[in-house]
């Protein structure tokens, strides 16, 4: 099939997570021999080759703004898609949901993949908020079909609007790399820090983590890797918080095998945020077999089952410093919950088993005969 992904900041990914969604999803479809196509913001992409991954890459320019990078992009891309025969368009973010009919217009099947619940972002303004909110609603109207990576999201869908969308997870498979040069940059030994990873916006209650590791007694490091556009003011708050306790370092946004070195041998994984699906740096902390604590979200809560540990997001650094004080003095319940969160991931959340779950609805929305290997994995219920 012609496969288009569309509503990202596209690849190589190197900002969030449906970026890698795109990225692993769509260089297996390459594999099972689909035509891939992703568009990408000329702006952000800076990889210069036509194709990558297998995947052909369409750079197209926007309006670099807050507000209006995404949905001008995704418009732009849609204008694009309609002249290339694509069997399926699959669409990432709700508010990218206007636009999910133009591909339609030429018989292209479109396919929306709505993520969280954005308008709970503290980023948007009220009628930022109010527009998401009609996104939701027209992501059950507009798209051939609808779908989420996360059970509470589609339990709010189902309440909200009488309309469940379908459930498809997100993969979790990671590169385990031994302590290098990204852990001697950053003055770390394995073992021997706590670990962050995600944008640094107010929502993702990163204040959560510095606070409370300032108020604990111990010789392991925290690291908080990441960044954010927008936020500068918040970013600014969390080092200026920060300031004078040497163990809490800050690495800017780290990506590829850095990145999987610094997952591959941290202690503790701590999931901070308070809003959104699944976030995907939980799901491969839980790959490379960390210790996760996670703000007690229904979203991160799903997430983790039984392989990891919550704090009440509603206290805080007071009660995220309680649990870490144990984890800190009991390294059995550490090692535990590292086995555990690793079995989880490697039951629950493969990039392989995902990518049969989405080629699957390709060839059910487009009527197209399904090949005897997914039919087999269906029938084994993978």
């Amino acid at each position: 099939m012609r496969i288009a992904l569309l509503g990202t900041r596209g690849i190589p990914a190197s900002y969030s997570g449906f970026e890698t969604c795109v990225e692993q999803l769509g260089q297996r479809l390459v594999q099972r021999g689909h035509q891939v196509t992703v568009y990408c913001r000329s702006h952000h992409i800076t990889y210069k080759g036509t194709h990558y991954k297998g995947m052909r890459l369409v750079k197209l320019p926007t309006i670099p703004n807050k507000y209006l990078d995404t949905i001008v992009h995704t418009f732009i891309s849609s204008l694009h898609a309609l002249t290339q025969h694509y069997d399926v368009a699959l669409y990432f973010i709700a508010g990218n949901s206007p636009v999910t009919w133009i591909p339609r217009l030429v018989g292209t099947k479109t396919i929306l993949n709505v993520d969280g619940l954005d308008w709970k972002r503290e980023k948007w303004p009220p009628l930022a908020k109010k527009y998401i909110k009609l996104a939701e609603y027209l992501a059950t109207k507009l798209p051939t079909i609808y779908l989420t990576d996360s059970r509470v999201v589609q339990s709010y869908y189902r309440d909200r609007f009488g309309s469940e969308p379908l459930y498809i997870p997100y993969g979790s498979e990671v590169e385990i790399v031994p302590p290098g040069e990204t852990l001697a940059r950053f003055g770390l030994e394995p073992g021997k820090y706590v670990l962050f990873v995600g944008r640094l916006v107010p929502e993702n209650c990163v204040h959560h983590l510095v606070e409370a590791f300032r108020g604990l007694d111990t010789d392991l490091k925290c690291v908080i890797v990441g960044d954010a556009p927008y936020v500068a003011d918040y970013i600014a708050s969390l080092k200026a918080s920060a300031q004078g306790d040497p163990r809490i370092i800050f690495t800017g946004y780290v990506f590829g095998k850095g990145y999987y070195e610094l997952g591959s041998n941290a202690y503790i994984f701590v999931e901070t945020s308070g809003v959104g699906g699944t976030h995907p740096a939980l799901l491969e902390a839980m790959a490379f077999g960390n210790c996760v604590v996670v703000h007690n979200t229904p979203e991160n809560l799903e997430t983790i089952g039984d392989a990891g540990l919550a704090y009440d997001g509603k206290a805080g650094d007071t009660d995220l410093r309680r649990v870490l004080q144990r984890l800190l003095s009991e390294p059995g319940v550490v090692e535990e919950y590292r086995r555990r969160a690793r079995q989880r991931a490697q039951t629950c959340y493969t990039w392989e088993a995902v990518t049969d779950a989405y080629e699957r609805l390709f060839y059910q929305v487009c009527g197209k005969p399904m090949p005897d290997r997914l039919q087999q994995s269906q029938d084994q219920g993978l």
